[in-house]
C-alpha cells in the first residue's frame, strides 16, 4: 500500500533524487487478492508507461515482501524497466502448497478455474510471515498467486527474466528467506556487473529501512545523480 510504514524511509530517501510512485496492489490488506497476478503486472506496467511518457529515462521497479516478488514476476512477464529493487522478498507458493490447510483452498481455486468458474469465490488459508488468516477471493486470482509453478514462484521468475538489468537485492539476517532460498533465487537472475546482493541486520519488515541508505547510494550511482 502507498502508506506502507515499511517503505516510508525508503521513499523519504529516494524522493530528493528521483520520482517515486507507490501503488496499492491486489495483495494489500484492503484488496486481498481481488484481481489476478496478470492485472497486478498490468498495473505496474501502466505506471512504468506513464514515467516513460513523461520523459523519464531510467525507471526501476521495486518493492518489499510480495512487492519484491512482483518485481521478479514483472521482469519475467514484461521486462521493460532499467533496474529491479527487491527488498525482503516474500511469498513462496511452492512452500505453502504442501501445508494441508492451504492446499485445500489452492486446489479448490485450481478446480474452479479448470471448470470455467474463475469468478467464483473460494476460501483459502493465507500465511503471511507465520500469521494465518482465512481469505475469500475469486478463484482465478487465488490460483494466479498460489500456483506453485506460477508467476509467484520467484525462482522461476528469476530464471525467466527477459533481460539482464542491475538488481539491488536486500535481505535481512532475521528474515526466514535468508537462510533458505534468498541467495539461490538471486543467483538465477541474469548476471549484471552493477547488481548488488546486500545482507543487513534486520527482519522481514525492517529490511527496507535498514537498507535505505545503501539503496539511495546505489540508485545515485546508476543514474548519475
Amino acid at each position: 500500500m502507498p502508506q506502507s510504514p515499511n517503505l516510508k524511509l525508503v521513499v523519504q530517501k529516494l524522493e530528493p533524487a528521483c520520482q517515486v510512485k507507490l501503488l496499492e496492489m491486489p495483495w494489500s490488506r484492503l484488496r486481498l487478492y481481488d484481481k489476478p497476478y496478470a492485472e497486478a503486472v498490468a498495473q505496474i506496467r501502466q505506471a512504468v508507461s506513464e514515467f516513460r511518457q513523461a520523459g523519464v529515462q531510467w525507471v526501476a521497479v521495486g518493492g518489499q515482501s510480495f512487492g519484491a516478488n512482483a518485481t521478479l514476476a514483472y521482469m519475467a512477464q514484461v521486462g521493460d524497466v532499467d533496474a529491479v529493487l527487491p527488498m525482503a522478498p516474500g511469498h513462496v507458493p511452492e512452500n505453502f502448497y504442501p501445508i494441508p490447510e492451504v492446499r485445500r483452498g489452492i486446489d479448490a481455486a485450481r478446480q474452479a478455474v479448470a471448470s470455467g468458474q474463475g469468478d467464483a469465490l473460494v476460501e483459502m488459508t493465507d500465511i503471511n510471515q507465520g500469521q494465518r488468516r482465512v481469505v475469500k477471493a475469486p478463484a482465478a486470482a487465488l490460483w494466479s498467486y498460489f500456483d506453485p509453478q506460477g508467476w509467484g514462484n520467484m525462482a522461476l521468475s528469476a530464471q525467466n527474466s527477459r533481460k539482464p538489468v542491475p538488481v539491488f537485492w536486500a535481505i535481512g539476517t532475521h528474515d526466514s528467506l535468508y537462510p533458505s532460498s534468498s541467495a539461490a533465487i538471486y543467483q538465477k537472475l541474469p548476471a549484471h556487473a552493477d547488481s548488488q546482493y546486500l545482507v543487513v541486520q534486520a527482519n522481514h519488515a525492517t529490511t527496507p529501512e535498514v537498507a535505505s541508505e545503501a539503496l539511495l547510494n546505489w540508485v545515485k550511482a546508476r543514474t548519475g545523480r
